[in-house]
Formats: structure tokens, C-alpha cells, sequence
């Protein structure tokens, strides 16, 4: 069940991270504004993985501290990505904002289709 659910999740984020893209570079009438709302969803695309990742590595047990340091790497990397987008690429930092939401807003389309689940059941 929370295998789906993450899944589903995943998948909402991916589109709804698309369908902004697109929105903003119509609105921007740039590709630039589309590129950096694909750029902010990669960014928490990455973390979104590097987090199921860890937590899955911690609540094994297995090599806590390896685990701990390959979080903490893949956090360094996150902000080395982010330091590249706004610095050198100067890719709209509204549109890596927008690109960042795109997971709480697949979180927010899934709670109004599980509340229609719920009410039809």
C-alpha cells in the first residue's frame, strides 16, 4: 500500500512538475522559465529519492554511519546543483521554486483523489 501510494505520488509530481513547465513558459513566452521549473522539480526529484533511500538504509540497521555519510553526500551534491542553476545558469529562481513544489502539489492532488476514494466507498 505505501509502495502505491509513493509510486502514484512520484508519478503526480513528475506531471504536475511537466504541465508547470509548460504553464511557465508560456507565461514567461521563454523556454528559459520552462527550464527552470524542470531544473527545481530534478532538485526535489532528487531529494524525494535520496530520502526514501536513506530511511529505507537506516531502518535496516545495516552500515548506520555509511548511511548517514551518503545522505549527507547527497545533500552536498543538492546544494552543488542548486548553487549551478542560480549562479551560473541564472535560471529564474521563481521557476525553480515553482519546479520544487510540483511534489506538494501531486501530495495535495492525491489527499482530493483519496477524499473522492473515501466519499464514493
Amino acid at each position: 500500500m505505501a509502495d502505491e501510494l509513493i509510486a502514484r505520488l512520484q508519478r503526480r509530481a513528475a506531471l504536475c512538475c511537466l504541465l508547470m513547465a509548460v504553464v511557465a513558459s508560456a507565461l514567461g513566452r521563454s523556454l528559459w522559465w520552462g527550464a527552470a521549473v524542470v531544473g527545481g522539480g530534478l532538485l526535489i526529484g532528487i531529494s524525494f529519492l535520496s530520502i526514501s533511500s536513506s530511511v529505507d538504509q537506516i531502518t535496516s540497521r545495516r552500515r548506520l554511519a555509511f548511511a548517514v555519510l551518503k545522505l549527507a553526500g547527497r545533500y552536498a551534491l543538492l546544494g552543488f546543483l542548486a548553487y549551478v542553476m542560480i549562479a551560473r545558469l541564472r535560471l529564474p529562481l521563481l521557476g525553480l521554486i515553482a519546479g520544487a513544489s510540483s511534489v506538494m502539489a501531486a501530495a495535495a492532488l492525491e489527499a482530493v483523489a483519496g477524499l473522492a476514494r473515501k466519499k464514493n466507498t
